[in-house]
């Protein structure tokens, strides 16, 4: 039997129907919601850790991934490379999530927490207009309208001087700071939209543990090189420190693990609106944990984010539900909820 290539990609992207369904209803949601709340967890972990640069911290994690990932792949004869078809595509997804992650991590030090991952978790926006360039698929005008009110949202949280003044509240360090961060943060949303459309162009082609692996392995050589050229290594602090950033490097595998396990038996739309959880993580962490109250502009600018990338969310599980029935209807086959 033949088929077109890109169609199949693009139908796996957004009606998992192709691809062969979870025994358990549900499963890859859940996968979704547990990556939410190990990264929502890091992400707290990484605003505590105060005296390494971001990029150090990202190399504990990918180190400590790297140790534990090392008896999966050889238990499962998995191997290091992976099938010669797909390694270029494994390491696209390791430059781009290992770089997304620094720029997320290095983005929590200069801003406070919920502003960082509000932006960052816009990506489900730009995810859709990569989709539309890169699996062919036409832009709407929600598509439109959604990039234009996470924009939105971003410069609200952002909230550059020329359009609110100089007087900026809810900034946790002077202003500079907060741009640089700002920057940070959109720049990580982009890579990962990038990275989630790696990830599902591969498909179950590439086992999870052997991308996480590339991401892992990828990152610690980033992250090194980088640090020391900035000459900025430092040794953590004993005690508590030394210990966050153990737990960062094992809630790392289990995110990834469960982030990618989701991305591959669950359609796009619904786990990035699980995904979205991460917001609500944050301003609970910023609050609970940090003491520090957002403002009303980051409550907007969360908003408009949040709106946007669900219905981003929405737009994609409906285009899978018409594709079904256009599918079944085609096949003289009836569809089934």
């Amino acid at each position: 039997e033949t088929h077109n290539p890109e169609l199949t990609v693009l139908n796996s992207f957004f009606s998992p129907g192709i691809e062969k369904k979870s025994a358990c209803t549900g499963l890859g949601l859940f996968y979704a919601f547990l990556s939410t709340i190990f990264f929502s967890v890091i992400a707290l972990l990484v605003k505590k850790i105060e005296n390494l640069h971001a990029l150090e911290i990202s190399a504990f994690r990918c180190f400590f991934q790297i140790i534990f990932l090392l008896p999966a792949l050889i238990y499962n004869e998995t191997g290091f490379l992976g099938p010669k078809g797909q390694r270029v595509f494994l390491f696209l997804r390791g430059l781009l999530g290992a770089t997304g992650m620094i720029l997320f991590f290095y983005a929590i030090q200069q801003m406070p927490l919920a502003d960082a991952t509000v932006i960052v978790f816009s990506n489900p926006v730009f995810t859709a207009i990569f989709a539309r360039i890169f699996l062919k698929e036409k832009c709407t005008l929600w598509d439109l309208f959604f990039t234009v009110f996470t924009l939105t949202g971003v410069i609200i949280i952002a909230r550059p001087p020329f359009l609110f003044g100089t007087h900026v509240s809810g900034i946790e360090h002077d202003y500079s700071s907060h741009i640089r961060g700002t920057v940070a943060a959109f720049a990580s949303a982009i890579t990962s939209a990038s990275t989630f459309i790696v990830l599902r162009r591969m498909g179950k082609a590439v086992s999870y543990y052997l991308s996480a692996w590339y991401y892992a392995v990828i990152g610690l050589i980033v992250s090194v090189t980088v640090v020391c050229v900035m000459q900025e290594w430092r040794l953590p602090y004993c005690g508590l420190d030394r210990w966050l950033i153990i737990l960062i490097g094992l809630l790392g595998i289990g995110g990834q693990t469960f982030l990618t396990k989701a991305l591959q038996i669950e359609k796009a739309g619904p786990v990035a609106i699980i995904r979205t959880m991460d917001v609500v993580c944050a301003f609970i962490f910023q609050f609970v944990f940090l003491h520090h109250s957002p403002s009303w502009w980051s409550v907007g600018g969360a908003i408009c984010v949040t709106l946007s990338t669900t219905g981003v969310g929405i737009q994609n599980a409906f285009v899978s539900i018409l594709l079904t029935e256009t599918s079944g209807a085609n096949n003289g086959s009836p569809c089934y909820d």
